[in-house]
């Protein structure tokens, strides 16, 4: 985190803008947080922790990094970086970040924009501030976002609850939303191994208040894992705990597997 990219955040206890003094946010009102070793910074109010440890835990978080930093998602991180380039991005908000792999493609592909991020899951977060230590990095959710009011040019949302209102008051007017959805057929052949009736995904256009629908882009490949990456992509997906052990099964006797995958992602502009 950098005192640039720490001007982006706002107090969880007062909503006042924060400030980066060493290691240390502080609010006009001298509530102060702390940076972590590793740069980021806890910002979920208290109020709003319902576990004890909320979000994504830590299998499923080094799971996703694994496979996503062997380029697995390349070419869905590559569509997201040229919708981005299209658009003003000199301020990028992710909403429900995770380990930060697609925060490290869309800095080095944008040449360093100035970039806050935040996720529920404080071991995702970590992984994250790691990864690129020049964004701000926190822990904090989406309906409840520490980031201030009209910052962002453009905001990303990549497989998390949509959060219309925050997003609206985070976004400069006429700002963008990015929402990345699955297409119908992504991860069909994952599927088709853990159930004995594969479905594929809904796919619906939805409008949103405060905001305008401008385009749906679609990117697609197919993919072939082999050994751990099979059992990784399975990880870090809710089809992990949303599987009979049957299925498991059957996944964990497969060396190798071929899928399609795919995003949709639409593009909304606030109003």
């Amino acid at each position: 985190m950098t005192p640039a990219t720490a001007a982006a955040l706002r107090c969880p206890v007062c909503g006042g803008p924060l400030l980066l003094t060493g290691r240390s946010l502080r609010c006009a009102k001298a509530h102060s947080f702390d940076l972590a070793k590793e740069g980021y910074a806890y910002l979920l109010p208290m109020q709003k922790k319902h576990t004890a440890d909320p979000g994504d835990g830590k299998a499923m978080v080094r799971a996703r990094r694994a496979f996503l930093s062997a380029g697995h998602y390349a070419p869905l991180m590559q569509t997201l970086a040229e919708l981005c380039a299209a658009l003003p991005h000199a301020h990028i908000v992710d909403a429900g970040c995770g380990e930060g792999s697609y925060d490290k493609y869309l800095y080095d592909a944008l040449n360093g924009p100035q970039l806050a991020a935040f996720d529920l899951s404080k071991e995702a977060v970590r992984l994250a501030a790691k990864l690129l230590p020049e964004a701000a990095f926190c822990v904090g959710g989406s309906f409840c976002a520490p980031v201030r009011d009209g910052w962002a040019d453009l905001l990303l949302n990549i497989f998390s609850p949509m959060a219309e209102a925050e997003f609206a008051r985070m976004l400069r007017p006429g700002g963008h939303l990015i929402y990345a959805v699955p297409t119908a057929r992504h991860l069909f052949g994952l599927k088709e191994v853990l159930y004995e009736h594969p479905y594929e995904n809904e796919v619906r256009q939805t409008e949103y208040d405060g905001f305008t629908f401008v385009k749906a882009v679609e990117s697609e490949a197919v993919l072939t894992l082999e050994g751990q990456s099979v059992q990784d992509l399975f990880a870090m997906t809710p089809y992990y705990w949303n599987t009979p052990a049957d299925g498991a099964a059957r996944l964990a006797a497969c060396s190798s597997l071929t899928t399609e995958i795919g995003f949709r992602f639409l593009v909304y502009q606030k109003m």
